[in-house]
């Protein structure tokens, strides 16, 4: 990869600066997070690993985390040379990934470059800097992650026109992390078919030969050796959500929840630019076609989430940058495009506005992380704590990266009984709940005292009196308990 360039640094940076304001992690991030640490900290020995006693709904695969763990390793052991705390080690994982994401989205940009034109490249990177939800998810140990990393290498080979590479990471991300990925990167497959700029052999030479035995046959293998049972992973998270379709379990949402939700809040102010690029350069409907496509295809599952259409983003901010560049080379022409240049380049400001405020949003949402952070600190000079983290701390931000005392014990046995001797065994307890007065605390007003009091972000309202009319509400979000002497 040739030398980045200072805008495509700015990429990095700016990963960088969201990585610090919101370093804990949630339930959704929790199987890779806690891989990485265990093959970080205990090599190939499975019986030490997390997921053997929680597994979760659905197995997932280890490549990602042993990717990850790979390149880590080196830099982790620098840190341990330097004294630094164990959660130095989560900031170097998450940095790992953030930094390979931010790689693969520079060459991307580079791709769209070689089709498109420079000015448009630097339009769809300060576009997407400006926006928040790409920029925050770009470190997160989600296997939505590790497939946009991969699926951003896939688009460039596209742009390319480099089928044989195209296929291989799209086969990669489709087997290893996402298999719903079939339907965005299938569409773009069927365009070439019918492009003719891809022949139906060579296609299916790749991809029975070379492409879905290797890739399948890799992960099996892997797979199977940490899950200690003989697995494909994505294939049983295929059945689960599609042909079971037991993620409705977890919320659903409307069939145009994407369109009228998802992606006004990701792609931010500059959506509007969607359409004017389109009008302004008809021919990038050739990218917007498969991530339309995909999209309404994805619609048809009634569980949605943000992150399931994260790969389309990008797709999208290059239709914007179409527009921005188109804009701004004519500007000079009259006063009426000038004001539309300028108008255009506000809408990057008002991102920027928009992100500061997700931003600051998201720094206070994760009152687990928090909470351990805050009993570490109260109880440093104490060696003898045996604390107890529930199911709420435990998916806001506790991971075994953070549990930084050799000489403690952490514990997160589910499902006992308030009040029980199991739970009055703990000389701390980690407790989620809505309010101190709740009865869930109640039932511990005779044997422990509140150590502490963890606020975190509530929800948004609307107040007319204040500018802007929108005030961020926070809430206790979850308690750490002392055991009374």
């Amino acid at each position: 990869m040739a030398m980045i360039k200072p805008l495509e640094a700015c990429v990095v940076l700016t990963m960088i600066f969201h990585l610090l304001m919101c370093p804990f992690t949630k339930v959704e991030e929790s199987f890779n997070i806690q891989a990485i640490h265990d093959i970080i900290n205990y090599g190939f020995d499975v019986e030490k690993f997390d997921h053997l006693e929680f597994p979760g709904v659905v197995p997932r695969s280890f490549l990602g985390p042993l990717a990850v763990a790979a390149v880590a390793s080196p830099f982790v052991i620098l840190s341990n040379l330097t004294g630094a705390s164990k959660l130095a080690q989560q900031y170097i994982g998450k940095g790992t990934i953030g930094l390979a994401t931010a790689v693969s989205f520079i060459i991307f940009c580079r791709a769209v470059e070689s089709g498109f034109g420079g000015s448009v490249k630097n339009w769809l990177l300060l576009i997407t800097i400006t926006q928040f939800h790409f920029m925050f998810y770009m470190s997160r140990p989600l296997p939505n992650v590790f497939a946009l990393i991969l699926v951003l290498l896939a688009l460039s080979s596209w742009l390319y026109q480099k089928h044989k590479m195209f296929i291989w990471l799209s086969g990669a991300s489709i087997i290893i992390f996402r298999f719903d990925l079939v339907m965005f990167l299938g569409l773009i497959v069927c365009s070439e078919l019918v492009a003719g700029r891809l022949s139906v052999i060579k296609f299916i030479f790749l991809m029975t030969t070379y492409s879905l035995p290797l890739i399948t046959g890799l992960t099996m293998t892997v797979d199977s050796y940490f899950w200690q049972r003989w697995l494909w992973p994505e294939g049983e998270v295929m059945w689960f959500n599609v042909v079971l379709n037991k993620s409705s379990d977890w919320g659903t949402s409307p069939f145009l929840w994407y369109f009228y939700s998802v992606l006004p809040r990701a792609l931010s102010l500059t959506l509007v630019l969607v359409p004017v690029g389109v009008y302004l350069m008809r021919h990038v409907t050739v990218l917007l076609f498969p991530a339309i496509g995909y999209i309404l295809l994805f619609s048809l599952l009634p569980h949605k989430e943000l992150r399931f259409i994260i790969y389309t983003f990008p797709v999208f901010n290059t239709v914007a940058a179409c527009a921005m560049s188109a804009l701004w080379k004519n500007k000079d022409k009259s006063l009426l495009k000038k004001l539309g240049a300028m108008a255009a380049l506000c809408l990057l400001l008002g991102n920027a506005v928009v992100t500061s405020g997700f931003l600051y949003i998201a720094h206070h949402n994760y009152p687990g992380g928090t909470a351990i952070k805050v009993l570490h600190q109260l109880e440093h000079d104490t060696s003898d704590v045996h604390v107890h983290i529930d199911v709420y701390t435990a998916q806001t931000g506790v991971t075994r990266f953070t549990q930084l005392r050799q000489d403690w014990i952490y514990n997160k046995t589910e499902n006992l009984p308030v009040g029980g001797p199991d739970i009055l065994a703990y000389s701390h307890l980690m407790v989620g709940s809505p309010d101190k007065n709740s009865r869930l605390l109640e039932g511990y007003a005779d044997t422990h005292t509140i150590l502490a009091e963890i606020v975190a972000y509530d929800r948004l309202v609307i107040d007319k009196s204040s500018f802007p009319p929108v005030r961020v509400l926070f809430s206790e979000k979850c308690y750490i308990l002392k055991k009374k002497v």
